[in-house]
C-alpha cells in the first residue's frame, strides 16, 4: 500500500491547505463549492504504541468512562487517519492553495485527498448520538462559537 501526500495544512496565517505542485492542477473546477472533506494524516500522534491502542479512558468530559476508537473522533486509531469538513474561504489556483476559516489539524499536517462536500452524500437527515453528546452543535458553522473546552478531556 502507497499513500500520496498531495499537500500540507498551514496554520502560521490563518488556516490554509498547501497543494503540492504535481496535484494543483487536480483542483481543477473547485469552484461555487463552499465546503470540502479534508483526509489528512495524524503524524503528530503516529507511533506504534498508540497504533495499537484500542480503547481510550474518558476522551469527553461527558462521555463514558471507556470508550473504543471507533467511537471516537481522535487521531489515536490503528492507522491515524482523520476526516476534517472545511468552509472555502478563498481558493488560489496559481499557488494552490485552499484557505479555510479552520481545520482541526496541525502545522505541516500531511493532507492525503480532497474531496466535495455533497449534502446528498454527506449529509444524514435522521442522524442519531449518545445521550452524552446532548449540547454539541448542530453545523460546523456554529462549532466556532462552541466552548470545546467544556468537551474534550484534554
Amino acid at each position: 500500500m502507497e499513500l500520496k501526500l498531495i499537500g500540507k495544512v498551514k496554520s502560521d496565517k490563518g488556516f490554509a491547505i498547501v497543494i503540492e505542485d504535481d496535484y494543483k492542477e487536480a483542483l481543477t473546477a473547485m469552484d461555487g463549492f463552499s465546503h470540502l472533506l479534508v483526509t489528512w494524516w495524524a503524524n503528530q500522534v503516529d507511533q506504534p504504541g498508540l497504533r495499537e491502542t484500542k480503547v481510550l479512558e474518558k476522551p469527553y468530559l461527558p462521555g463514558p468512562e471507556h470508550m473504543g476508537v471507533f467511537a471516537t473522533r481522535s487521531p489515536i486509531r490503528p492507522n491515524p487517519i482523520c476526516i476534517s469538513v472545511i468552509d472555502v474561504k478563498h481558493i488560489d489556483y496559481e499557488h494552490g492553495i485552499i484557505e479555510t476559516w479552520y481545520i482541526d489539524a496541525e502545522e505541516e499536517t500531511p493532507v492525503l485527498d480532497i474531496k466535495p462536500y455533497y449534502p446528498c452524500s454527506d449529509v444524514a437527515r435522521e442522524a442519531t448520538l449518545p445521550e452524552w453528546c446532548a449540547g454539541l452543535p448542530v453545523c460546523i458553522e456554529d462549532s466556532a462559537d462552541f466552548d470545546w473546552s467544556v468537551f474534550f478531556n484534554f
